[in-house]
C-alpha cells in the first residue's frame, strides 16, 4: 500500500514508530522517553498513547494471535496437540502479509537488548500462549496438555527470532520460522 493510501492516522502510527526505532537505536529502549518519542514524531504524548497503550507496545504490537488461535484450532483433531499447534503456526504464518522483514530484525533486536523488556515480552507471548491453548482446549485438547504445546512452540520461536535479530547471519526470517517449528517436529533430522 502506498503512503498515499494510508490514512491520517496509519502515517501518524508509522511516524511514531518511526521514531521510536530510531531512539531505541541510538540511546537504547531502556533510556528513551515516550516524551522524546513523541517529540521526534512531531505529536504529543497523548497522541503517542492513542497510538501505542505503553511504551513497550511500540516493539510487541501482535495483530497475528487471533490468526494463529484459528489455524491451531481448523487443524485435525485427531492430531496430537503440539503436532497441531506447528502445522497451525505454519498455517497462519503462510496466510499473513509478508512483514519487512528489516523491520521486524530491528524490532527484536532492540527488544532482546533491552532487559527492561524481558517482562513486557513474556507476557506478550503468555498471551499468544493462552490463544493457542484455548483453541486447543476449545477443541477437546486436555488444557495443560494445551498449555505446554504452546509454551513449547513460543519458546522455540522466540529462541530462534532472539538468535536471528542479534546474530550477524542473513538467514530470511520464512527459514529460521521453518527450522523452528522443523525442530519441533523433528523434520530438521530428515
Amino acid at each position: 500500500m502506498g503512503d498515499t493510501q494510508l490514512t491520517k492516522r496509519e502515517r501518524t502510527r508509522q511516524r511514531i514508530l518511526a521514531a521510536a526505532l530510531e531512539l531505541f537505536d541510538r540511546h537504547g529502549y531502556d533510556r528513551t522517553t515516550t516524551a522524546q518519542i513523541a517529540s521526534a514524531a512531531g505529536v504529543s504524548e497523548m497522541t503517542l498513547f492513542r497510538h501505542f497503550a505503553s511504551k513497550d507496545r511500540l516493539l510487541l504490537d501482535d495483530p497475528y494471535d487471533p490468526v494463529i488461535a484459528a489455524a491451531v484450532a481448523d487443524q485435525p483433531a485427531d492430531r496430537p496437540a503440539l503436532d497441531r499447534v506447528i502445522a497451525g503456526v505454519r498455517a497462519a504464518w503462510r496466510s499473513v502479509p509478508e512483514p519487512a522483514e528489516q523491520e521486524v530484525r530491528r524490532r527484536m533486536r532492540i527488544a532482546a537488548q533491552s532487559p527492561g523488556l524481558a517482562a513486557a515480552i513474556r507476557g506478550n507471548t503468555r498471551v499468544t500462549e493462552e490463544a493457542i491453548a484455548a483453541a486447543l482446549a476449545g477443541t477437546g485438547v486436555d488444557p495443560l496438555t494445551a498449555r505446554i504445546a504452546a509454551a513449547a512452540t513460543l519458546a522455540a520461536l522466540m529462541e530462534a527470532l532472539t538468535a536471528w535479530a542479534i546474530g550477524p547471519g542473513e538467514t530470511p526470517l520464512d527459514d529460521v520460522i521453518r527450522l523452528a517449528l522443523d525442530v519441533l517436529d523433528g523434520a530438521e533430522s530428515r
